[in-house]
């Protein structure tokens, strides 16, 4: 009986703290994604190989269609080369202070029906992945399109040698945040539609 009761404590002390865990998990994702901001003012601190193996992990674990990962990623901390794509990418306010860069590449022919729909739809998401673990770290980080636009487009695949047939979907910049960006409060109760439009 009394061994018993103490299995039955230990249980229930051992669900206790897994729930508290995930409570705490929860809470600490929902201040990362309200946190998140686009991050323009960098102090020109470099960005750690591991802090980047981290984010890119985070963008390879997003959701994708049929589980077939149409994505590929070009990091860049070399300032040159920062530099060169700075040159095409005239909204890219920040490039030249940021740590690194990451492309994220949408791939066509490794996509679910080899569609081009789904592979920027899946590029996009692992996109969000790692703005979100760029935050998560304490980083800033900044969406910068090439697509839609053909001209950007060009210019990212000619100086990083991106084949044609990929799509560089964005560059994203990382690094140390000054402070100056903020976040912003986007909710808007209007958007929301319970049970029917």
């Amino acid at each position: 009986m009394r061994i018993t009761f103490v299995c039955l404590m230990a249980g229930l002390l051992l669900a206790g703290s897994v729930a508290a865990k995930e409570t705490a998990a929860a809470k600490d994702t929902f201040s990362v994604i309200h946190s998140r901001k686009s991050v323009k003012s960098f102090t020109g601190a470099a960005v750690s190989t591991a802090d980047l193996d981290k984010i890119i992990r985070a963008g390879m674990a997003a959701p994708t269609a049929v589980n077939q990962q149409p994505w590929s990623f070009v990091v860049i901390t070399d300032p040159a080369t920062r530099a060169a794509l700075a040159a095409g990418l005239p909204n890219a306010r920040g490039i030249d202070k940021a740590g690194a860069v990451i492309i994220v590449c949408a791939e066509p022919e490794k996509a679910h029906m080899k569609s081009r729909e789904f592979a920027i739809i899946d590029a996009s998401l692992a996109s969000e992945n790692i703005l979100l673990a760029t935050e998560a770290l304490g980083l800033g980080g900044h969406w910068t399109a090439s697509y839609p636009y053909e001209d950007k487009m060009k210019h990212v695949r000619a100086v990083l040698g991106i084949p044609a047939a990929v799509i560089p979907l964005n560059v994203i910049l990382v690094g140390v945040p000054t402070g100056e960006d903020k976040p912003k409060d986007k909710y808007q109760k209007d958007k929301i539609h319970w049970g029917t439009w």
